[in-house]
């Protein structure tokens, strides 16, 4: 039994505001979860009142984006129930999505994890959280100490931007688990 990877989208970017980077990560990152088999979750996001369930919510970004077939990838995805929003975890990230892998270019050299380790665990069933954080100063340390791993997908500790981020971690993986 293989493990389940979701793709995680942290908000420190405006928690009050929706807004045009809102919606462009969000449509780049329903995309490439489409695309690479992953699932797609958002923490923080101030989606818009009148937009309650996943498929509402990915209606109205595909409506306002040419990113990913105009948005249908990502209303694919939630069409087949792997798009989920949460509020910012309080208590912690939800368990059912499992281990949390913060996705960073400071790794901490206790935490840190490979591309390998990663795959070795999805294949033996374990599912994991790939955490990225939006924003001009990404995760929050309160988000670092939570993640049960760190990933550095670089090998050199190269920052990246998120989207790009996004795209280097899931190909990696996508190629890794062999799929």
């Amino acid at each position: 039994m293989t493990g389940r990877m979701t793709v995680g989208i942290y908000n420190a970017y405006d928690p009050k505001t929706f807004r045009e980077p809102h919606r462009r990560v969000i449509a780049r990152a329903g995309d490439l979860a489409m695309a690479f088999d992953m699932n797609l979750a958002l923490f923080g996001f101030p989606l818009p009142e009148d937009r309650r369930t996943p498929k509402e919510i990915a209606d109205y970004i595909a409506g306002t984006t040419s990113i990913g077939a105009h948005g249908d990838n990502f209303v694919r995805l939630a069409g087949l129930g792997r798009f989920q929003t949460f509020p910012f975890p309080a208590k912690g990230f939800p368990p059912q999505l499992g281990k949390m892998v913060l996705t960073t270019c400071k790794p901490d050299p206790e935490k840190q994890i490979s591309t390998r380790e990663i795959g070795d665990m999805v294949k033996g069933g374990q599912s994991i959280l790939l955490l990225f954080g939006i924003g001009p100063h990404g995760t929050p340390k309160g988000v670092h100490a939570a993640s049960d791993y760190d990933y550095e997908v670089t090998g050199g500790c190269h920052s990246l931007e998120t989207c790009t981020a996004l795209g280097a971690v899931c190909g990696s993986l996508h190629v890794q688990l062999d799929r």
